[in-house]
């Protein structure tokens, strides 16, 4: 693994493996960071059916991840996780490089 290498916990895994199998046509999960949100930044998710030339694909078990390379250089060393609590269930994105995030865990700041 490299400094820039994002990583998925095993509950992330097997949720994106799930989701993915039940979706016909659809191959991958795409991470995306994009401008916006309360704190700057937002992450955005969708099922695709396959990678970009830039992608890099982060793969554990049977769940495919793509992050294209501008969105990597907001993500580098995060971990993909996936919580289910009496808050209900969503993606988290463990990210070393925010300095703040919103309440609600899909956007920050760098």
């Amino acid at each position: 693994m490299t400094e820039t290498s994002v990583t998925l916990s095993d509950a992330a895994a097997k949720r994106i493996a799930a989701i993915v199998g039940a979706e016909a046509g659809k191959h991958a999960l795409r991470v995306a960071v994009e401008g916006g949100g309360c704190s700057g930044f937002s992450y955005k998710f969708d099922l695709v059916d396959g990678p970009e030339d830039d992608d890099i694909v982060v793969e554990k078990g049977d769940a495919t991840v793509l992050i294209d390379q501008l969105s990597l250089v907001y993500m580098a060393g995060s971990e993909i996780d996936f919580v289910d609590n009496l808050l209900g269930q969503s993606f988290q994105i463990k990210n070393p490089n925010a300095v703040a995030s919103c309440g609600c865990g899909t956007s920050f700041a760098i």
